[in-house]
């Protein structure tokens, strides 16, 4: 205790050496407690003086301690918390799904591999890794981590783009490389738990980026559907149509195997759904046998093309082109190669490889999450994706995140925990080691008959669009913006394109953030559930069975009706010279001019200055208020002064020097112009002791100093802390009376005579314990109560509200105060 009593003294004196002023925000030099406590009687209530937050306090809660450090390697591996329950009944599930979400995604991974311009194999590798790696950081059972046609496009332009300029790298060494400096990137944003940078990318982004990119795969891969060579399908969207209708003459036979292939897999996903209507019964089969649709048509296929080119193994005899040799087991295991040179050629791509990494998983894994009914960490999920592409190059894989139409499937197949990923680990590992004889006859354009069936699932349906363009029409804008650069253009700058616009339009709301001006309308509640409905039983039916005016209550409209009130609904102006300003979007320097120009300017037109006077001389006027012309009075002359302004923070949890520089300089400019009379400043509804110090800081919370101190009258929130008489008790007594009586009145045999009495006897004394405490409540003096209260908000600051209703009374009753008249219809009681 000595040694803070000698650190208090030693700041003390620095900060007069530095002439620091501790006690600024004290102008009355008052007592913190003595401001207040006169009130009502401290027999009669609890004292509460609100301490302000300190820096060593904010320091304490942001650094991790022994416990958090457990707390957060114990979230890291997720598994453990369900391992040791885990079940034969679970596993069953996670067999059925892993199995068949492991016949779906081997022919998938291989159709991306080429999507990325790399070996089959390696698309084989990558979903092995995602899938076995997963499952140890998971927090969502439904997804599956492996290759995806637009993460696997991305690659493919990169390594298209390094090739150009560096020959001599190996486009599997430069898809691995890039593979671990975005898994590096994504482990640290996850390790530091800072997933919510995800929540910037906007939905309207995501439906952009993943309709464009739907249609740019699917159109790249119709030359390879149809056999039609001689120019690249890596050029924008629109070209690369435009050359397939220029070269439809040079068709070769693929088109009969990826016309057919594609027709196929529409048949039967149509034919299952119609008979999973028509037969509800068997809507499982119906859902197992479309799932597995995309491994029998590559199967067909694949025995087709061994029956027409099991004499034309070579290259030049083949009939239609063919995967081709995939060589067996994890052929090009290494340690991927990272260093400068490699870095220096795709250091641009970067960016847009995290971000569509990060934000097709994200989505996806929060969407079945909420359709199955559980949370996602998307912290969790980041470590995930990023440990899955730091490992996963070391077998050969490349960038992988969560597949869409693959989490659908193993969502559908009742997957129970993340272990599935496992078993479909177990498949892959099995088609790695087994089947590289039989991949050598698959037709090429099969495999862009699957890719193009799998992408036309993102593309986003009209009326989903319809849907936003209720919600709001200016993001369907984004949406169709990021759609059309994606096509013109490539998907990096329709990535870039629908996030920088999207950030735009967010800083753009926030920065001209309206304010709202707002008046007092009372309301009461109107009975009956089909009023306002046509039901003329109810147009006559009074508001309230009650006639006393406690049945009515007071609520804030905007005066401009911009919320949609009833126009007919005309809000009263709260008191003359008394303004109510909310604040809609936060407060911070983006919009801390805005928000005040628009108070300030509006509080002009509707007051006076309180002395016309105070200008004698013509020449003394500012040139932006001249004034009346010569002989003629001041205008306006029937508005009333400013008197008070009550600002409700309720939207507002953060504060900066900013923003609260300028409420100090518009405080100022309003005193002027309000002189010699003075403006009361009223804080309600602040919900954040940070946002406290800080106005308290300049001043605001107490009243302005001025020699009529003593005529200001403190006015607090108090609220009932429990006891024997409080009305907590009271309601209770009348509920146990009311279920003692009820009892008695169901109690119509004989033979519980004794136990009636008794009953009785109780009721009785419920009924006078209530009487007494009716008695009570009527004799009060100081409150109408004598029960135990206590402050809602601190003493020291009294002009900091609990809402809009305490504070207009505070601000009316010290008016009239100053005013010499006595409060007329203002009560000094709140929140009883």
């Amino acid at each position: 205790m000595a040694s803070d009593g000698t650190a208090t003294k030693v700041g003390h004196g620095l900060a007069k050496v530095l002439g620091i002023k501790l006690h600024y925000r004290n102008p009355q030099g008052l007592d913190d407690v003595s401001r207040g406590e006169s009130v009502y009687s401290v027999s009669s209530a609890d004292t509460y003086v609100e301490q302000e937050p300190s820096t060593w306090e904010w320091i304490r809660s942001v650094t991790p301690t022994g416990r958090g450090l457990l707390h957060w390697a114990y979230h890291l591996f997720p598994f453990v918390h369900w391992i040791g329950r885990y079940n034969l009944q679970w596993l069953y599930g996670d067999l059925v799904a892993g199995i068949t979400v492991g016949c779906v995604v081997v022919p998938q991974s291989m159709a991306y591999a080429k999507l990325a311009e790399l070996a089959p194999e390696f698309g084989l590798y990558s979903s092995f890794m995602g899938v076995l790696i997963y499952w140890f950081f998971a927090t969502s059972k439904d997804i599956t981590i492996g290759p995806v046609a637009v993460m696997s496009t991305v690659t493919g332009n990169v390594v298209n783009r390094v090739k150009e300029s560096n020959p001599e790298f190996e486009s599997h060494v430069v898809a691995s490389s890039l593979a671990v400096i975005c898994g590096c990137v994504i482990t640290a944003i996850g390790l530091a738990r800072a997933g919510w940078i995800v929540d910037f990318i906007s939905l309207a982004a995501i439906s952009a980026f993943m309709t464009g990119s739907a249609i740019n795969i699917a159109v790249g891969q119709v030359p390879a559907l149809m056999g039609i060579t001689g120019f690249s399908n890596r050029e924008a969207t629109y070209k690369v149509f435009i050359n397939i209708l220029k070269n439809l003459g040079g068709t070769q036979r693929d088109a009969a195997m990826g016309l057919t292939a594609l027709t196929f897999l529409y048949l039967i996903r149509f034919a299952c759904n119609y008979g999973a209507r028509r037969m509800p019964n068997r809507s499982k089969m119906f859902f197992f046998l479309s799932t597995l649709r995309t491994a029998f048509i590559i199967l067909l296929y694949t025995l087709i093309s061994f029956l027409v080119n099991r004499n034309h193994r070579s290259r030049s005899a083949r009939r239609f082109a063919i995967l081709g040799d995939v060589p067996r087991g994890f052929q090009h295991a290494a340690v991927p190669t990272v260093n400068i040179p490699f870095i220096k050629a795709y250091a641009g791509d970067i960016p847009v490889s995290i971000i569509v990494l990060l934000i097709e998983h994200i989505a996806i894994a929060k969407s079945f999450g909420r359709v199955n009914n559980y949370t996602i960490d998307a912290s969790q999920e980041l470590v995930a994706i990023g440990v899955t592409n730091l490992l996963g190059p070391f077998l050969g894989a490349y960038p992988a995140t969560g597949s869409f139409s693959r989490t659908a499937i193993k969502s559908k197949a009742g997957v129970r925990t993340p272990f599935a990923g496992v078993i479909t680990a177990v498949v892959v590992l099995l088609a790695i080691y087994a089947l590289p004889a039989v991949f050598f006859y698959i037709p090429n354009a099969a495999l862009s008959a699957v890719i193009i069936h799998a992408v036309g699932d993102l593309i986003t349906p009209p009326n989903t669009v319809y849907q936003f363009w209720r919600i709001n029409p200016l993001e369907v804008v984004i949406f169709f913006l990021g759609v059309i650069v994606t096509i013109f253009s490539n998907i990096e700058n329709g990535i870039y394109t629908t996030v920088s616009v999207s950030l735009a339009v967010l800083l753009v709301r926030v920065v001209k953030a309206q304010g709202r001006f707002m008046g007092k309308v009372k309301v009461r509640s109107a009975v009956g559930d089909q009023f306002g409905q046509g039901d003329t039983r109810y147009r006559d039916v009074p508001l309230e069975t009650k006639k006393d005016e406690d049945a009515s209550r007071t609520i804030f409209l905007p005066l401009e009706h911009n919320d949609g009130s009833n126009p007919q609904v005309e809000p009263q102006s709260p008191y003359p010279g008394i303004f109510i300003y909310r604040f809609s979007e936060g407060y911070n320097y983006p919009n801390a001019n805005h928000y005040l120009d628009y108070m300030v300017q509006t509080i002009f037109k509707q007051t006076r200055r309180t002395n016309p006077h105070s200008y004698p001389k013509m020449g003394d006027r500012p040139w932006n208020e001249p004034g009346p012309k010569p002989g003629r009075e001041e205008e306006y002359s029937d508005r009333p002064t400013l008197k008070a302004i009550i600002l409700d923070f309720s939207s507002v949890n953060n504060v900066d020097i900013t923003s609260v520089q300028n409420l100090i300089d518009v405080r100022n400019q309003l005193d002027k112009y309000a002189a010699p009379d003075r403006v009361d400043w009223h804080l309600a509804c602040i919900n954040n002791r940070w946002t406290k110090r800080a106005l308290t800081s300049a001043g605001f919370g107490f009243p302005t100093p001025s020699g009529d101190s003593s005529r200001w009258k403190p006015i607090f929130s108090v609220a009932e802390i429990g006891g024997k008489s409080s009305a907590a008790a009271a309601a209770e007594n009348r509920e146990n009376e009311g279920e003692i009586n009820k009892q008695l009145s169901g109690d119509e045999e004989g033979g519980f005579g004794q136990e009636k009495a008794d009953a009785a006897g109780k009721a009785d004394e419920v009924s006078s314990d209530t009487t007494d405490f009716k008695q009570t409540i009527a004799s009060s003096k100081a409150y109408g109560f004598q029960t135990k209260v206590a402050a809602v908000h601190g003493l020291n600051r009294p002009l900091f509200h609990v809402d809009l209703t305490s504070a207009l009374q505070s601000a009316v009753s010290n008016i009239e105060r100053r005013a010499g008249d006595e409060p007329r219809g203002v009560g000094t009681k709140e929140g009883l």
